[in-house]
């Protein structure tokens, strides 16, 4: 059994929220510079330059890299050979937010209740999704997410019967009804399978991978690969401005669900695609 403190958690979490808003990881940047390199419209090449010197810029000055520092979403992988000492976990990652967003002098944008809209001048809530597994270690994925890509998210209850060109139809609707209101070049997650709460996290889930990574199943990576060079000839390009560069890459997760269902969720990252980790 390893004993971790909710202080550490804590002081885990409040790094994990400046890292992620001022610093972009690096499969996400060789990303845009590869559709630098590629792209061949002038236009969209100088868009692309302009994001890049705007990361340069962000992660040299460690300053958020979009106004928008997004809602907390945390992504908790919990072993159950963990015990967690000196208060609870959830209330742990909250303070580490609340730490973090303020000390890091990033945007707070999160409001108590939804219609009443008063703004918790924290950033708190963390909108945070635990997973037990097995072994004695502490995951913690930090993934800052903006309201002008999250805004663009779609979720729909298809019918078995859709099947592959089903889904596929609906992940394409979904990105050409976005256009560029994500701030393309975008990333794409989708989810497939569970039920209606299921789909959507592993939407979400799916942000968090290595840009551009296949899924392990040759099927959904083959998938992956068609969708990405259809959404690519939509011509959207970087900040919707045209070019061969809409999408950096499409993430697709999967899991079983009822033989009477097929779920598919949409969540759009945008070229800021932001998640920092830590293990404790």
């Amino acid at each position: 059994m390893k004993v971790i403190q909710a202080s550490q958690i804590a002081d885990a979490v409040r790094d994990l929220s400046i890292k992620a808003n001022c610093s972009l990881q690096d499969d996400v940047v060789c990303a845009l510079r590869h559709a630098r390199e590629t792209e061949p419209w002038p236009v969209a090449q100088a868009t692309l330059d302009s994001i890049l010197q705007n990361l340069e810029i962000g992660m040299e000055n460690e300053v958020p890299l979009c106004q928008d520092t997004g809602a907390a979403c945390v992504f908790v992988e919990l072993g159950q050979d963990v015990r967690i000492e000196g208060g609870l976990l959830a209330d742990a990652i909250n303070e580490g937010v609340r730490r973090g967003y303020t000390e890091g002098y990033l945007r707070k944008s999160m409001v108590a209740d939804p219609l009443r809209r008063v703004n918790t001048n924290t950033n708190e809530p963390a909108l945070i999704h635990t997973d037990v597994v097995a072994g004695d270690s502490l995951k913690i994925t930090l993934a800052p997410k903006g309201a002008g890509s999250e805004n663009m998210s779609k979720i729909k209850m298809l019918k078995p019967a859709d099947g592959r060109a089903g889904v596929i139809d609906f992940v394409l609707q979904a990105v050409r009804e976005a256009g560029p209101n994500p701030c393309p070049p975008i990333v794409v997650g989708v989810g497939v399978g569970g039920n209606f709460d299921h789909c959507a996290k592993l939407a979400k889930k799916a942000l968090t991978r290595p840009t551009g990574q296949p899924n392990p199943d040759p099927f959904y990576a083959e998938m992956e690969a068609e969708l990405l060079e259809a959404i690519n000839r939509f011509g959207t390009g970087p900040a919707g401005f045209g070019g061969a560069t809409t999408a950096l890459a499409v993430h697709v997760e999967q899991m079983a669900t009822h033989i009477a269902c097929l779920p598919v969720a949409v969540n759009i990252n945008c070229h800021v695609a932001r998640h920092e980790s830590v293990v404790l």
